[in-house]
């Protein structure tokens, strides 16, 4: 399994998990773990990803839901799990 980390995070506006998990979905990419909140206004998401059956190379999905979160007003960002891990060690 490959899993990836996905956070969103930018000002709360209709749609923003719809459209997040329709990428997902169109690319094979199924949700493992998701936990969201919303702040004063402030949306913020974290996913667990499994990116083993998509065919897209994981610059393009980074690349796509760069542009996706334009698109929306918020900010998407992506990273492989063991690059998270060793980033996050205390």
């Amino acid at each position: 399994m490959k899993k990836t980390i996905i956070t969103v995070v930018g000002k709360d506006t209709v749609g923003i998990i719809a459209k997040v998990c329709t990428y997902l979905a169109d690319n094979q990419i199924n949700i493992l773990d998701i936990s969201q909140t919303i702040v004063q206004d402030y949306f913020n998401m974290m996913m667990i990803v499994d990116t083993n059956k998509t065919t897209k190379d994981f610059a393009l999905i980074v690349e796509e839901l760069g542009v996706l979160g334009e698109s929306i007003g918020v900010i998407i960002k992506c990273q492989k799990e063991e690059i998270f891990n060793q980033m996050h060690r205390i």
